[in-house]
């Protein structure tokens, strides 16, 4: 039984949310109700990627593991939070911003790096601005074997985002994006829970992401 805080990471889906650019555009909607058969019933149209969502290898190999195929416990990892909410938008995230948080990363630990980014969600700019990965940083965490990265931020890095998901996911590092709410979090160690859907095949999935804090 779960006896710690539980912090909710998990971003709204709901008809428009927001969507990348070029991914399919998020419906929710009305398929039937009590009147009509006597339930209600919906029908949700999205992509493998929406919202808060995890990436599977599959997303940038062909011959990569696909969502359903990868192990439900490199979902539940012990995790911090990296507080870079003083990155600007545009700015790179380099290896130098992560040193602090090293040791962590030496004892195991997986990483959420908190920009902030999220409560532009609803903004224009919130798929083409964000603070990103540089390719620099994505090399040390393969380097380092981090076992899974998480992000406020929709793309780890929206111009080199090819190089970016091939150096993680070709180096079994598991990659969340679009987190929320993790100025709740603070600087203590917490498990950190994000079950994809088995969805047969295919390279990602929507995520319900939870921080489960420590006693």
């Amino acid at each position: 039984m779960i006896s710690g805080k539980i912090i909710d990471l998990t971003a709204e889906i709901y008809d428009r949310a927001p969507t990348m650019p070029m991914d399919p555009k998020c419906s929710v909607m009305e398929h039937c109700n009590l009147d009509t058969l006597g339930y209600n019933l919906t029908r949700l149209t999205i992509s493998t990627h929406q919202g808060t969502h995890v990436d599977a290898p599959f997303h940038f190999f062909y011959d990569g593991q696909t969502i359903d195929k990868i192990d439900l416990s490199r979902y539940i990892v012990r995790a911090v939070k990296a507080d870079l909410t003083y990155k600007k938008p545009k700015e790179a995230i380099m290896v130098a911003d992560l040193l602090k948080y090293e040791h962590f990363i030496d004892k195991g630990l997986s990483l959420l790096i908190h920009t902030g980014w999220d409560k532009k969600m609803d903004q224009k700019e919130f798929f083409s601005d964000s603070p990103y990965i540089s390719v620099e940083l994505a090399k040390w965490f393969a380097q380092k074997k981090v076992k899974l990265i998480g992000m406020d931020v929709p793309c780890p890095n929206i111009s080199d985002w090819t190089i970016i998901h091939q150096t993680l996911l070709g180096n079994s590092v598991l990659i969340v994006e679009g987190l929320v709410n993790m100025e709740e979090i603070g600087d203590q160690e917490f498990t950190f829970i994000a079950l994809p859907l088995k969805i047969r095949g295919r390279d990602g999935s929507p995520v319900r992401a939870i921080a489960v804090m420590d006693k």
